[in-house]
């Protein structure tokens, strides 16, 4: 499939759903803003997509939806469309939806998967839509976390470099 077909909207999304429930195939979902795509990013996406059996749908932050979460008055330095094609372009992503709330639960209810996928910093703290995805016999699952790979911590890192000059 060619990276611009992985850009679905939530009403293609489930229609395509029922087709790989229809297969046998695991529906996983995951989210986040991934504004510049790292090592943490691709390591977390991999193991999320686990095998074939499995379907990774990437609900992505708007770029309204990423300045909703206060990330800074510079975020997101890469636009939505940008990082949609990035995410899209990844072998082991399936499909990428655009969502503009600041958290994804209306997407994971609309959805439906059957596993949530969130990084293992999230254990302990509310996962929006787990409740969603439990209450219809799916399950929650937390991905090791790799310390000090985030995009926050890129940025910082090219600020203070920057600065040194």
């Amino acid at each position: 499939m060619k990276t611009a077909q992985k850009i679905v909207t939530a009403p293609i999304l489930r229609k395509l759903i029922a087709r790989y429930r229809k297969a046998g195939k695991t529906v996983a979902f995951t989210n986040g803003c991934f504004d510049i795509l790292h090592y943490g990013h691709v390591s977390y996406l991999e193991a999320a997509r686990k095998d074939d059996s499995r379907i990774l749908i990437i609900g992505l932050n708007s770029d309204r939806s990423v300045r909703a979460q206060n990330k800074g008055p510079e975020r997101p330095i890469v636009p939505q469309s940008e990082r949609a094609r990035v995410l899209a372009a990844l072998a082991c992503v399936d499909h990428v939806v655009l969502f503009n709330e600041p958290t994804p639960q209306k997407l994971i209810e609309t959805l439906g998967p059957d596993v949530l996928i969130k990084g293992a910093d999230w254990k302990g703290k509310p996962v929006a839509g787990a409740d969603a995805v439990r209450s219809k016999g799916g399950r929650v699952e937390f991905i090791k976390y790799l310390p000090g790979l985030s995009t926050t911590n890129i940025i910082q890192k090219i600020g203070r470099s920057c600065l040194a000059k």
